[in-house]
């Protein structure tokens, strides 16, 4: 497909922004999305393409928690099963079933977590200096982590949102522990779904490479902020983003 100059330029600043978006709360995803196929990208190429940027960014992102001391390991291995089971599911749906089926609960979804974040803060975001609960104390977790799995192995946007909810809300994780924990299986799903988007070539490389860069230092970009800025400013920053995320699917 050609393109001119300026619309690859216009995705790699998009890059960068929903690389900081995805970093500080999620969404960023359907920033770029509807701008892709808008340019006319086909939705499913769209949904592949962008997987690349999103599996470098998570690289990234990790690396940048990790580097500064705030990744939570100690319960990995029962949080990231469900979302790798989740995830193949859901990129096998991806391979059957049309990206528009997810539109509405996309949408719903983002405009929930939007009113959860400004009504009651709290259920997803606490401020808390206690330990987090493990998957085994919280056994219900276990299948909402595969629902997330499921989900982000699809459509991969507006994910962050129900980890955060999963992570945070139920597990009770600090908002930095959760959004570092969201990267690792944000990682998780998008390697098996990146595979099959591979595997049925619904992958523009050249695209998708712009992104990634873009990606890359939005999330440099996020890492810097997110352990530098307090819980209660975090909290309307995610808000902030999430009405973002939101306007942007409705118009489009």
């Amino acid at each position: 497909m050609d393109w001119f100059w300026w619309q690859y330029a216009v995705m790699a600043v998009l890059g960068v922004a929903a690389g900081v978006v995805n970093i500080l709360a999620g969404g960023g995803s359907n920033l770029v999305l509807p701008v892709l196929m808008l340019f006319g990208i086909p939705p499913d190429v769209a949904n592949g393409s962008n997987r690349i940027g999103i599996l470098l960014q998570v690289f990234t992102g990790i690396h940048g928690f990790r580097r500064v001391g705030r990744l939570p390991t100690q319960d990995l291995p029962a949080i990231l099963l469900p979302v790798l089971a989740g995830g193949v599911c859901g990129a096998l749906l991806a391979s059957v079933l049309p990206n528009s089926l997810l539109k509405p609960l996309l949408l719903g979804t983002m405009l929930i977590m939007a009113a959860v974040m400004l009504f009651k803060p709290a259920i997803l975001l606490p401020d808390t200096i206690a330990a987090p609960f493990t998957v085994a104390q919280k056994p219900q977790a276990i299948f909402w982590l595969w629902v997330a799995g499921v989900y982000g192995g699809f459509v991969q946007g507006g994910v962050g949102f129900v980890l955060m909810m999963i992570l945070g809300g139920l597990l009770r994780y600090d908002l930095l522990s959760t959004n570092a924990l969201k990267l690792i299986c944000t990682l998780v799903f998008t390697t098996v779904a990146l595979a099959v988007f591979i595997w049925q070539g619904k992958v523009w490389w050249f695209l998708g490479l712009i992104l990634a860069a873009g990606y890359v230092v939005g999330a440099v970009i996020g890492v810097h902020f997110a352990v530098k800025l307090s819980p209660k400013i975090m909290r309307w920053v995610v808000f902030v983003m999430t009405l973002v995320a939101a306007s942007a699917a409705l118009i489009f």
